[in-house]
């Protein structure tokens, strides 16, 4: 009898310990619609001060059904801030929920546990690809991207059949699986990625054009865009979010000197990145921006056929061609307040401060995936995703 009374107290010790041990996150939004892989992000301070000693490899993050989750830790904070090693100078705790249309809200905890959490699948990665003449290159699960460095943008040594080109436009590869394949089809070569040889290709087309959202400044008649990016820098790598950051050197827009940082934010899960651009000048002020669209955004010998979309905050369009598939780009820019286009490029407007990000979203898709075969269908997705960034999640934090 003592032994069974003695096992009940060590149970009830061991659940109030383990209490004691766990935040809780409550997280709600108003939008009544599904919500896939919703990225929920929380901010280290708060697990520290919850979980003293907490540290990144030993934790779980649970939801409601008692189901471990994926889970990612930034560490973008300077070493001196975390003197004797505890975990104090992480930045954000970052998991995923995929919310039903009907589910308005979601319960997780946040414990700490004495056992190592093994490394997740990485659904999100961006690296510097100096083999391929300075592109930078990110992915996640579901669409890949590129831009172009300086060395792609230097003068071709005499005799050499080095491809030349100046371009601050966005690439897009379109990808099959979603395991990561940035690093497969650099590996494979150039001649190899423009084929789809079972994983997907690279059959957008960028040239000198914005691609799929490159900026610039408009002027009312003329657009002014910068180099290739000068400098990069990865702020966190996956598993389930990547952020970086490309750098553009001051370029003449029209009399006036402006550089730009661009911050893009890759979630698994998504086909729209975030992004936020901000410009800098001599002196403060508000300039027009323009966001672009590549108006032959695909190669001549499928025979493409382009339309293009207006709506509220957003310019989109639909690609059909002979063979290799029919995609769809779009730009998100809340806040928008014109339209403009000039040889190369549709264009969305809007008005920026300079030294303040201004935030959109670009995205793509392919119909490949039986989600969005059809124009409709992709005008319906962007659609529901702008709803989805008007209305954004509340993250509540609190103790058990």
């Amino acid at each position: 009898m003592k032994r069974a009374i003695l096992a009940v107290w060590l149970a009830l010790a061991a659940l109030g310990a383990s209490a004691a041990e766990r935040l809780v996150v409550t997280v709600r939004h108003e939008l009544k619609a599904a919500r896939p892989a919703e990225t929920i992000t929380v901010p280290w301070s708060e697990v520290a001060r919850r979980l003293p000693g907490a540290l990144l490899h030993q934790l779980a993050v649970r939801d409601a059904g008692g189901n471990l989750l994926p889970y990612q830790i930034t560490n973008v904070a300077p070493l001196a801030r975390d003197p004797k090693n505890e975990g104090i100078a992480y930045g954000e705790l970052i998991f995923q929920h995929d919310f039903a249309a009907d589910e308005q809200s979601a319960r997780f905890t946040v414990e700490k546990t004495t056992t190592v959490a093994p490394p997740f699948p990485v659904k999100a990665f961006a690296r510097y690809v100096p083999e391929r003449l300075d592109d930078f290159a990110w992915e996640n699960d579901r669409i890949g991207h590129r831009t172009y460095g300086q060395a792609l943008a230097a003068p071709a040594p005499p005799g050499s059949d080095k491809e030349v080109l100046v371009a601050s436009g966005v690439d897009i590869w379109f990808k099959r699986p979603s395991y990561l394949i940035v690093d497969r089809w650099y590996n494979k070569g150039h001649d190899h990625y423009h084929k789809d040889e079972g994983e997907g290709l690279d059959m957008y087309a960028v040239g000198r054009t914005r691609g799929a959202g490159g900026t610039g400044i408009w002027n009312g008649s003329r657009l002014f865009v910068s180099r290739n990016y000068a400098a990069w820098r990865v702020i966190t790598n996956g598993p389930v979010r990547a952020v970086f950051e490309l750098t553009y050197d001051k370029w003449d827009a029209g009399g006036v000197a402006v550089s730009e940082v661009k911050r893009f934010t890759v979630d698994a899960g998504h086909l729209f990145d975030t992004v936020e651009s901000t410009f800098s000048t001599a002196t403060p002020q508000t300039l027009t921006v323009a966001l672009g669209l590549n108006k032959k955004p695909a190669y001549p010998e499928q025979a493409p056929t382009v339309a293009a979309y207006r709506a509220p905050d957003t310019l989109m369009q639909w690609v059909r061609q002979r063979s290799a598939g029919d995609f769809g780009v779009a730009i998100l820019l809340p806040g928008a307040d014109g339209y403009a286009a000039d040889p190369d490029n549709e264009l969305i407007l809007v008005k920026a401060k300079t030294g303040q990000p201004l935030r959109y979203y670009l995205g793509a898709a392919v119909d490949w995936s039986s989600e969005i075969p059809t124009a409709q269908a992709w005008q319906g997705y962007v659609e529901a995703y702008r709803k989805r960034v008007a209305s954004p999640i509340r993250v509540e934090i609190g103790a058990e």
